[in-house]
Order: structure tokens, then sequence, then C-alpha cells
């Protein structure tokens, strides 16, 4: 049990050639690269985590801009505001509601009907 334990911490199995020393290193290269593997996987994964932590502060800004923007167009439509500007440029609102005009088409008459006049 002593003798096992002490050649695991001096690393005999790697240099022995009775143990298969090329079969063992393999299997550490093996576990090396998959470390290497799972260490980048969760870089990757962190580097979208904070992208998207981004995205989402940005997209709360231009979703306030656009509330903004939309109340300051709303306020600009409104008849008062228009009225208002109109009359610096001494343009004033009609005391007159508009009507609407409708012109009456006259109704084509077909061959027979213009044969028969």
């Amino acid at each position: 049990m002593k003798n096992g334990v002490y050649s695991i911490l001096k690393a005999r199995f790697l240099i022995n050639e009775e143990a298969n020393a090329a079969k063992n290193w393999r299997f550490i290269v093996f576990l090396i690269v998959l470390a290497i593997l799972m260490i980048a996987n969760t870089q990757s994964y962190e580097q979208k985590v904070f992208k998207i932590v981004a995205l989402t502060g940005e997209v709360k800004e231009l979703r306030s801009e656009f509330v903004d923007r939309r109340s300051e167009l709303m306020q600009l439509k409104m008849e008062s505001t228009v009225a208002s500007e109109m009359e610096a440029r001494k343009i004033y609102p009609a005391s007159v509601p508009p009507v609407k005009i409708k012109v009456k088409k006259e109704e084509e008459k077909n061959f027979f009907q213009r044969l028969w006049q």
C-alpha cells in the first residue's frame, strides 16, 4: 500500500516501461485537452452573457428614448401647438369648418343609348 501511494506521487507510472507509460501519457494529454476545451467553452459562455447584459441595457435605453420622442411628437401634433406655430407666420385657423365637395361623374352612355337619342 505504501509503495503504491509513493509510486503514484513520484509519477513512476509515467516513466516505467512495464506499466505502459505511453498509454498513460496519452490519457493525461487527453485530460489536458479536455480541460482546455472546457475552459474555452466557459470563457465563450461568459462573453455571451456579458454581451447579453450590455444589449439589454441598450434596449432599455433605446426604449426610453423612443417613449420620449413619441411624447414629443404627440405634443407637436396637437392642434393648439400647430395653431400657435402658424400664428407666428401669420396663418390663422379657419373660422368656418371645411365642407366636403362631391363631384358627380356623368354616366357614359353605351352604344345603344347613344343610337336611340
